[in-house]
């Protein structure tokens, strides 16, 4: 199977996996249950997950390691388990790929905020980085996705961490933004032009958003993260703006609405297009199939 790097920079559009949480939740955890924890207890719910997006033909399929650096981990007293929830993470989808798809170690924030707005030493969040870093490359992952970052300071030192870990493993990094009177910016000021300079800087393969917004949403992000860089752009839309009905959450777009307004995703060159929070392998399904006939 040829790079990740590879084959974006051929041209193909890959598709990646869709929401790992919503997943989990229908496969038994808990709430308040930390989601890393089945890496330990229940692995083979991993696997199962995993081969359900493989199914509906994702070419990208994440780990569930959003939430697995010592420092996140540290808040349900796991972070001496770093090594051992990040490796059978790993594990469990490279059993269920089989080489047939790019296995992806998903790298969320650290749950801390930085000096001077919190407590936390640049040097402190580094090292945690790059303890999960270590981790995950050594049990033999193909690309890290440094996802759903809000603050530039933490992601680039998400993606120095990787790279002085692996320099030849592909990294992507995707923040996440909302929409205010002036534009996209993330909850700590920072803008797309900002995040796409800032990212490319510290060494990104490939940049983009995910979270925080639904497809129609992220169509016009992706425009300005074009404008603004000349890398693969990676996309993970939601699946809308979660609406809480009884205890769960519900989300209203549908795998066909997604699919169709993620046919502009395409027709702006987007490398890598995917679902995050409330999307299902039917979603990934969707996209499959939209992004097929796009060709």
């Amino acid at each position: 199977m040829k790079n990740l790097l590879e084959r974006v920079r051929d041209g193909e559009i890959l598709v990646a996996d869709g929401a790992m949480g919503t997943m989990l939740m229908d496969h038994g955890l808990r709430p308040g249950e930390p989601p890393e924890s089945l890496n330990l207890t229940r692995p083979r719910v991993l696997e199962e997950i995993a081969r359900l997006y493989l199914e509906a033909g994702a070419d990208i399929v994440e780990t569930n390691t959003f939430g697995a650096s010592p420092l996140r981990l540290s808040s349900y007293a796991l972070e001496d388990k770093t090594e051992e929830v990040n490796r059978n993470a790993v594990l469990a989808v490279k059993k269920a790929a089989k080489n047939r798809a790019c296995v992806v170690a998903s790298c969320g924030p650290s749950g801390k905020l930085l000096k001077p707005y919190g407590d936390t030493e640049p040097e402190d969040m580094y090292n945690s980085f790059q303890r999960q870093m270590k981790a995950l490359i050594s049990a033999g992952i193909n690309a890290v996705s440094i996802e759903t970052m809000t603050d530039l300071k933490e992601a680039t030192l998400a993606i120095k961490a990787a790279k002085a870990t692996s320099p030849s493993t592909p990294v992507m990094a995707a923040m996440t933004f909302d929409l205010t009177p002036k534009g996209f910016f993330t909850v700590m000021g920072t803008s797309i032009e900002e995040a796409a300079r800032g990212l490319e800087e510290e060494g990104a393969d490939i940049i983009g958003s995910n979270c925080g917004n639904g497809i129609e949403n992220m169509v016009k992000i992706a425009k300005q993260f074009k404008k603004h860089s000349k890398l693969p752009i990676i996309i993970q839309s939601n699946a809308g703006i979660p609406e809480i009905k009884g205890d769960k959450p519900t989300w209203p777009e549908t795998p066909e609405f997604m699919a169709e307004k993620a046919k502009e995703l395409v027709s702006l060159g987007v490398s890598i297009i995917g679902g995050c929070c409330g999307t299902t392998p039917e979603h990934t399904r969707t996209l499959r199939k939209m992004v097929d006939l796009q060709r």
